[in-house]
């Protein structure tokens, strides 16, 4: 609201990115107006600005307070994110340097504006001027529920169907907003499920279930409950069971956090010392984010027309293997079945071209 984004039942404009991009530009603005640095500007943008005033305040007198001097004393995902946007930038400004090819930039969208009073939904205005409901909704992302306010609305609709839109408005007929299938309530001290229900003209079971409550006496002042709607069926969905994981079949692990070498050899049923050997260890010590072979990688691939198969060496990464081939990063990765996120380790048999 501060910033001029409005948000009722019908328009949220958060959801239109112009207007969000201009909110989020001036708010920075205004951070860097505190701050001077745009560093520190940036932290407060994600963790708010009354966070970092208060690490500052705490600091010592006349010393330096930019997000270098903070940043250990900020959450651990504001101490990241500073860093990660400083990264994405040297990348956009570096993309060959890092593989990545040169940004396509999407041209702007071409519109016309019509104010508009008629609480019409979105697929019948697409249905009388000859367009997709989906090219409307890109239009007007702020759109809630893709239906228009019972209030003026500047409407934006594809170039050259002004006439059109106007000659056919009073055939589109009016559209309500979808009713929620429950409201919330919250338990009062004295309020039982049965008195909850007759207030609301529902039944004990249905709330019951929508909350996933196992006795009906188990409720407590200052709870909030889901109440179906009358005239709702209530379907609960239950989360589905995990597949069981045969880790026989898994080829590496990566060490995490609590992981042993014993504990790893009984998930994957190995031992120890055959753990030890595939991976030349001299002792059962492990790191955090080390990748253990589990299985014997094969000395050849199959051979493919076109593609040679490649033995990951010391440190090697995909965009130096990339490179070395003549190949873009993301040719290599697709004939591997990577993504950006796969590590690779020595020994390992990938294709090139």
């Amino acid at each position: 609201y501060k910033f001029g984004l409005m948000r009722d039942t019908y328009i949220d404009q958060r959801l239109d990115p112009i207007r969000a991009t201009h909110a989020a530009t001036a708010y920075l603005k205004e951070l860097h107006q505190i701050f001077g640095d745009w560093t520190t500007a940036l932290a407060s943008y994600n963790c708010g600005e009354g966070r970092v005033l208060r690490v500052i305040r705490g600091q010592n007198i006349n010393y330096l307070d930019n997000f270098w001097d903070l940043y250990e004393k900020l959450p651990n995902e504001t101490a990241r994110y500073v860093p990660k946007f400083l990264a994405t930038l040297h990348i956009i400004n570096n993309l060959e340097k890092y593989g990545f090819d040169p940004l396509l930039v999407d041209s702007s969208i071409e519109f016309e504006t019509l104010e508009v009073s008629r609480q019409v939904h979105l697929k019948h205005i697409a249905e009388k001027i000859g367009t997709s409901e989906e090219s409307l909704a890109e239009l007007n992302p702020e759109l809630r529920y893709r239906i228009l306010p019972p209030k003026k609305y500047k409407l934006k609709i594809p170039t050259g169907s002004n006439t059109t839109f106007i000659a056919k408005l009073e055939e589109m007929p009016i559209t309500s907003i979808p009713q929620r299938k429950f409201i919330y309530h919250r338990v009062r001290p004295g309020e039982t499920l049965s008195t909850i229900a007759r207030k609301y003209r529902t039944r004990v079971r249905s709330i019951m279930r929508i909350n996933r409550l196992r006795r009906s006496n188990y409720i407590y002042a200052g709870q909030r409950l889901k109440i179906p709607r009358k005239g709702y069926t209530v379907a609960v969905k239950y989360p589905k069971k995990r597949k069981s994981v045969d880790y026989r079949k898994k080829t590496s692990h990566r060490v995490k956090r609590g992981d042993s070498m014993w504990n790893i050899a009984k998930r994957y049923g190995t031992t120890t010392q055959k753990i030890m050997e595939l991976n030349r260890l001299s002792s059962s010590g492990l790191y955090i984010g080390q990748v253990l072979k589990l299985q014997e990688q094969p000395d050849t691939l199959p051979s493919v027309e076109g593609r040679k198969p490649y033995r990951v060496k010391s440190g090697d990464t995909p965009f130096t293997i990339a490179r070395q081939h003549n190949m873009s990063l993301g040719d290599f990765l697709r004939i591997n079945q990577l993504t950006a996120r796969s590590k690779i380790y020595p020994g390992q048999l990938l294709y090139v071209n």
